[in-house]
């Protein structure tokens, strides 16, 4: 026989090996898995009754979607299909128009003039809210509505999804408050309707609901640029 020289690498890797399981051992293993259980036979037993009463859901639950708007009744939406581009189940769907000086329905050029949410495809993953640069588009906890006896009401439309008109705000279209960009409404600087948006709507819809419950604010003032 030749004589077998020890391998160190194998020597080495023993002292990392765990110790033999002594007899006390050996005897509790059969019933060591049975730990979790047994300990969670002596707790309380937790049991949702929804829907006979509310769902206790988490702060950040991913409910329906939802279409938000600004203090003065404008919709954040521009229609820039940002929101359509990274959902990964292609279950929105977004056309853009342009506004005009008689239908401005948000601040700037554009709006969502088509909003589309598929609810047969949409995995409420988030990535659209993520996505918006507006913070158009966030997520309730509205969980009941998303049932229906067919497959056409769970593709929800705009007017299904857009928020309701804000306390003291006008119903959108109307101009933009006087003085203002967009990018004073991204900023918050927009708090509510002004007197000439209200009376922009009186002389086009003077039926509107909403010149009733309008609070009118001044207009923000616009900085002063730097003198160079």
């Amino acid at each position: 026989m030749t004589d077998q020289t020890p391998n160190p690498r194998a020597s080495e890797h023993d002292r990392w090996l765990r110790d033999a399981p002594g007899p006390l051992a050996r005897t509790f293993a059969p019933v060591a898995g049975y730990g979790v259980t047994i300990s969670s036979m002596f707790r309380p037993t937790v049991t949702e009754q929804y829907p006979f009463e509310p769902a206790n859901l988490m702060p950040r639950y991913h409910g329906r979607h939802q279409l938000n708007r600004y203090d003065d009744g404008l919709e954040k939406c521009i229609g820039c299909e940002l929101c359509a581009w990274a959902c990964p189940a292609d279950a929105i769907y977004v056309e853009a128009a342009d506004n005009t000086p008689g239908a401005q329905y948000s601040p700037g050029e554009r709006y969502g003039r088509v909003y589309q949410i598929n609810y047969l495809r949409c995995i409420f993953c988030g990535m659209c809210i993520e996505a918006c640069p507006t913070r158009a588009l966030t997520m309730t906890h509205e969980i009941e509505e998303l049932v229906g006896p067919t497959r056409t009401g769970l593709i929800y439309e705009k007017t299904d999804l857009l928020a309701p008109v804000p306390d003291g705000a006008l119903d959108a279209p109307h101009p933009m408050a006087e003085g203002t960009e967009d990018g004073d409404y991204y900023r918050g600087a927009v708090t509510g309707p002004t007197q000439a948006q209200a009376d922009w709507v009186r002389a086009h819809r003077p039926e509107d609901p909403t010149l009733a419950t309008a609070k009118v604010v001044t207009a923000p003032a616009r900085p002063k640029e730097a003198v160079r």
